[in-house]
């Protein structure tokens, strides 16, 4: 996305006769400084209004009488016709009722004439039909980096003026600390930056973990996303070779934005991984948050829908901007054909709306969100998912070779505290061809009841038997990963 100057925006626009102009933050004392720059470099004088001090020149003392309440206090500005700049925080929730909407517009209309104009500040808010063709809106995106990074070195001076501050941290660390605060606003990436040196008079790569929790509150507050906790690694999956690779070449952007920025590389999109499931797709969007040491976000499209008529879009635009004030971060959305499969008519265009929304956004989001996407069935999904630009790659995940499946044994059997050399691997591995990765563990797993009910040590005897009790999917559904392996020929990269 293009830089833009919500400065300039909005300077423009209060120029241009828009008399109704919304600010697009949750960042309240941000929009605050903009707004009060644009009426001083406008000439104009500058008025506030909050539902506990009513409205009042920022220049003079007190507040003008009986404005405490919105009608009030734009029936104030409506019989006044003063040109000025009169910043609203908090009349959202009021925009609701019509004779607030009405008040509005005819407070607004004579600015047209007299210049200035209202603006409105806050997250949440929808402009009635009424003010539609005088209204205009700036998004106020999150701080650029170099901000965040005064930020630091400000509180650091703060701090240690009061106490010693330690500070223990490389220029990458550094990086990395202020690319986790990113998407928190400057006041919360304030207060968790204190917080954390304050603790124990010492700034380090540690405390990376108090900005991680800060963002898990984020995401269980809003509850359309899940918080994943960083587990597995690139280690724990077996095979994959070309996926792997793939995603290696693209760490060292995320370790080094600012570097990569300057050889004209943007943070990558992300991937859709296809094929037979239980391959280890899942597993993979876990493995990368990990490697890449970001917050690992799953979005089920089943919490989207709402019977209520547009709620299901809203609660989408939701949930992304939610990812983007978090990023960067993975955000993995597990199974999608299920979720937008039966996108047509029969649930009133709920469902192909939101394709339309989340296509929307998967071309042109803003902020770094990679995201993971994994499908079993391609038949079911719609062909605009397949467009370049979507994803930066579509990966196809095979069942994993012999090589593949003496790692698999070997992790499966490590994990559950087996040691791998007690076991013939290359004899396993050769006697569940065809086997996904789910199903080699489950016959290790099989193998340990079998071993624990008969009060016997896991040998490779018994592994061998649970494997030949098994009918893998490559028998059971022969026909489907054939089709499969098919389409993903001409259309995608082996993960393999």
């Amino acid at each position: 996305m293009a830089d833009t100057d919500p400065l300039k925006d909005l300077e423009l626009l209060i120029r241009s006769r828009y008399c109704v102009v919304h600010v697009d933050t949750a960042e309240e004392e941000r929009a605050a400084g903009l707004v009060s720059h644009v009426a001083d470099r406008l000439g104009l004088p500058l008025f506030e209004w909050s539902r506990t001090k009513g409205l009042r020149r920022t220049d003079k003392d007190g507040a003008i009488f009986k404005t405490q309440e919105p009608a009030g206090a734009l029936a104030h500005i409506a019989a006044a016709r003063f040109p000025a700049v009169y910043h609203f925080r908090g009349l959202g929730p009021h925009l609701q009722d019509p004779d607030v909407a009405a008040l509005l517009r005819d407070a607004a209309a004579p600015f047209a004439e007299v210049g200035g104009a209202i603006v409105l500040t806050g997250a949440d808010v929808t402009l009635p039909d009424a003010v539609g063709p005088m209204s205009a809106r700036v998004e106020l995106a999150p701080p650029p980096l170099e901000e965040y990074r005064r930020l630091l070195t400000r509180v650091l001076r703060d701090v240690h003026a009061r106490t010693p501050v330690r500070v223990e941290m490389t220029p990458r660390d550094t990086t990395r600390l202020l690319n986790a605060i990113k998407g928190l606003t400057l006041m919360e990436a304030e207060k968790l930056l204190t917080r954390a040196i304050i603790e124990d008079g010492r700034l380090t790569p540690d405390d990376l973990h108090v900005v991680v929790e800060a963002k898990r509150e984020i995401v269980e507050r809003e509850g359309l996303l899940e918080y994943y906790p960083a587990e597995e690694t690139m280690a724990d999956i077996a095979g994959l070779e070309g996926l792997k690779q793939w995603l290696a070449q693209r760490r060292a952007i995320i370790a080094e934005p600012e570097r990569a920025a300057a050889y004209g590389l943007s943070f990558p999109k992300g991937v859709l991984l296809v094929g037979v499931p239980g391959c280890g797709k899942s597993l993979c969007a876990k493995a990368v948050a990990m490697e890449w040491a970001l917050p690992l976000l799953k979005l089920d499209p089943a919490n989207l829908y709402n019977k209520y008529i547009g709620e299901s879009e809203k609660n989408f635009k939701r949930a992304v901007e939610t990812a983007e004030r978090m990023a960067p971060v993975v955000l993995w959305i597990d199974e999608i054909e299920k979720a937008f499969a039966t996108a047509g008519d029969g649930d009133g265009g709920v469902s192909q709306r939101v394709l339309g929304t989340f296509l929307s956004w998967l071309q042109d989001r803003n902020g770094d969100v990679f995201v993971v996407a994994t499908a079993n069935d391609v038949s079911r999904l719609p062909p605009e998912f397949l467009r370049k630009g979507r994803f930066d790659e579509i990966f196809f995940v095979d069942l994993p070779d012999e090589a593949a499946r003496r790692a698999l044994f070997a992790i499966h059997l490590k994990r559950r505290g087996q040691a791998p050399a007690r076991f013939d691997v290359d004899v396993l591995a050769r006697a569940t061809d065809g086997f996904s990765g789910a199903e080699v563990e489950q016959v290790v797993v099989s193998g340990l009841y079998t071993a624990f009910a008969a009060s016997q040590p896991l040998t490779t005897a018994t592994l061998l038997e649970e494997a030949a009790r098994t009918q893998p999917l490559s028998r059971t559904m022969a026909e489907k990963i054939a089709a499969l392996r098919a389409w993903a020929r001409e259309r995608t990269v082996a993960a393999g």
